[in-house]
């Protein structure tokens, strides 16, 4: 089974960035202990601040893997595009939000890309990937 975490803008600053939403742990380290906790599944990692760069991931490994799991961050909340980027490949799609996108600001419960996804896992933390991990695994 091969699976890919594409993460948005930003999010390359977990650890550092708003700890007190996002937690003090950088992904990177936890991408280590999901690959601990799936090693019967070949986990993938992709980070971009770009809105193209994403929307050219998403293109690339659409129609290949078993999965894709999505936190586009902000752009979740702007971008038909990458909604549209979702909706034209086969391949399912879990969004996963850190923090519970329904408890802060207005804009942010509004979603373009969740609309596309299979299914949305919001505010239970950096757990959040682990729990869609699990989805794909059946």
């Amino acid at each position: 089974m091969k699976i890919i975490i594409i993460n948005g803008p930003n999010l390359n600053l977990l650890g550092t960035r708003e700890t007190d939403i996002y937690g003090s742990q950088k992904f990177e380290e936890y991408f280590e202990t999901l690959n601990g906790k799936f090693e019967d599944i070949d986990l993938e990692y992709f980070q971009s601040n770009h809105e193209g760069a994403l929307i050219d991931k998403l293109h690339e490994v659409g129609f290949s893997y078993d999965g894709i799991i999505v936190n586009l961050a902000g752009y979740t909340h702007t971008s038909v595009s990458l909604a549209d980027a979702i909706a034209a490949i086969n391949v399912p799609v879990v969004e996963v939000h850190i923090s519970n996108i329904h408890a802060r600001e207005a804009f942010r419960t509004h979603t373009y890309t969740g609309a596309k996804a299979k299914g949305i896992i919001s505010g239970l933390g950096l757990k959040g990937y682990e729990l869609a991990i699990n989805y794909f695994k059946g």
